[in-house]
């Protein structure tokens, strides 16, 4: 009898706690500074990164939240930016603190063939997405270093220009520099359908809306699409998510490299992703250092671009990354910290795209730092010769183009001059056109030789 009543009080008791609502942690808006929103009440159960959702009222209107980011801490105030517009936000609205799982996704191989914007959430009409089991924080550090393997073996990207003379190895990591207009995002459409990769994963960071379903549709198609999942951040978003789409990119790819897959991760552009991080720098106080860039820009971008490469096991994330290099200077900021993060980098000229050769791929300024390793033994003559040619007419050229130079005062030069017309076309790549790492070795070797 005493068991009953015990096990019934326990039973009346657990019914009673079921109705009892769940607390939640929320501080108030006290003001609004640009794109900063400021928030006061209980700063110590807010962290750094961590998520807060502003819940915005009206008479007569449903509520409504805008997920934020604090980005730092003034006094007893915390410091968050939006994930979406501030409209009808005011003073004393509440901000309820979220979890620490707000800043992560859990992706699965349902993604494939989708595309999802910088939260993580499906923006293709095509209905929910399947979540995995595993939890993948946005901003996860890279693999350890001693832990790593090295990188693998030549990675047939599909054009020939880079295969050939800047053999790229899986778990490579490469910068794409160029500046606007001179066909990058067509050689990113190329590297997505043709490189040997088991999975693409493409970010497109500060894309122009217009853009991006000519990407998904003319340059990726379906059949690119059916392996790939891509993540679009628009240049009309706020600043978190262009920053964020780069967080989510690395960190799917990261799941994909984590089932023993080939990744081949693509970021348009890490410009962009410097310039979004400088906005929220500036917006929270940092100095400006070099043409306006926050020392976090500086800090951030090791950070993201260390996560590609090989991995502990036998997957491994090769990337290709777009820089945005401004007023065709390849030295700027962001540029020069790119280039010594990464394991080489391709340099796109307006002059020759002006030529009309595309990819506008200046041979001479670009280096893969697998090379000459990665590079078949057997047609390392082959290359290196014409890397001799391209040098011996490039240091000529204007005398040449002048008139200025007579035949046979050079017998290297008078050679670089009967051979640039096939190197040239070689050097050229339609767009609907694939070349295998075989092919362009013969071809190559056809024109030049290996002696």
């Amino acid at each position: 009898m005493t068991q009953e009543r015990g096990s019934g009080g326990l039973a009346a008791a657990l019914a009673a706690l079921s109705t009892v609502e769940t607390l939640e942690t929320f501080g108030r808006v006290t003001a609004i500074r640009g794109l900063l929103v400021e928030v006061a009440g209980p700063v110590s159960a807010m962290r750094l990164g961590g998520r807060i959702d502003v819940v915005v009222e009206g008479a007569g209107v449903a509520a409504s939240t805008v997920p934020c980011e604090v980005i730092g801490f003034a006094g007893d105030r915390a410091l968050a930016m939006p994930f979406g517009s501030l409209e009808g936000v005011r003073r004393g609205c509440p901000a309820l603190v979220r979890d620490e799982a707000a800043g992560a996704i859990r992706p699965s191989a349902a993604w494939l063939g989708r595309t999802v914007d910088a939260l993580g959430r499906p923006i293709d009409g095509l209905g929910p997405l399947a979540q995995g089991p595993a939890i993948y924080p946005l901003r996860a550090d890279p693999p350890p270093a001693h832990g790593r393997r090295r990188v693998g073996p030549p990675l047939d990207l599909g054009v020939r220009c880079i295969n050939t003379f800047l053999t790229m190895c899986r778990g490579q990591r490469m910068g794409i520099f160029a500046g606007s207009g001179v066909g990058k995002s067509v050689l990113l459409s190329m590297l997505a359908r043709y490189t040997a990769a088991d999975v693409a994963v493409i970010g497109l960071v500060g894309e122009r809306g217009r853009e991006v379903q000519e990407f998904l549709q003319d340059d990726l198609g379906a059949a690119g699409l059916a392996h790939s999942v891509v993540v679009v951040a628009t240049s009309d978003e706020p600043v978190l998510m262009r920053r964020n789409a780069a967080y989510v990119t690395l960190a799917v790819a990261e799941y994909f490299r984590d089932q023993g897959a080939q990744v081949l991760c693509m970021i348009d552009s890490i410009t962009r992703f410097a310039m979004a991080q400088r906005d929220i720098g500036l917006a929270g106080g940092e100095p400006p250092t070099a043409k306006g860039y926050t020392p976090t820009v500086f800090s951030e971008l090791p950070r993201l671009l260390e996560r590609a490469g090989p991995g502990v096991g036998e997957g491994a994330i090769s990337g290709l990354f777009t820089v945005l290099v401004e007023g065709d200077d390849h030295n700027e900021p962001v540029a020069d910290a790119v280039r010594g993060i990464l394991d080489g980098h391709i340099v796109m000229e307006r002059r020759i795209a002006e030529q009309g050769r595309y990819p506008a791929i200046n041979v001479l300024r670009s280096v893969s730092r697998t090379m000459p390793r990665a590079c078949d033994p057997a047609h390392l003559p082959t290359v290196r010769r014409a890397r001799k040619v391209l040098a011996t007419y490039a240091d000529m050229e204007e005398l040449i183009r002048l008139g200025a130079y007579r035949a046979g005062s050079s017998p290297e030069v008078d050679e670089a001059v009967a051979l640039m017309p096939d190197l040239t076309a070689f050097l050229g790549q339609g767009k609907e056109e694939a070349t295998s790492i075989s092919e362009g070795y013969d071809r190559l070797a056809a024109i030049v030789g290996g002696a």
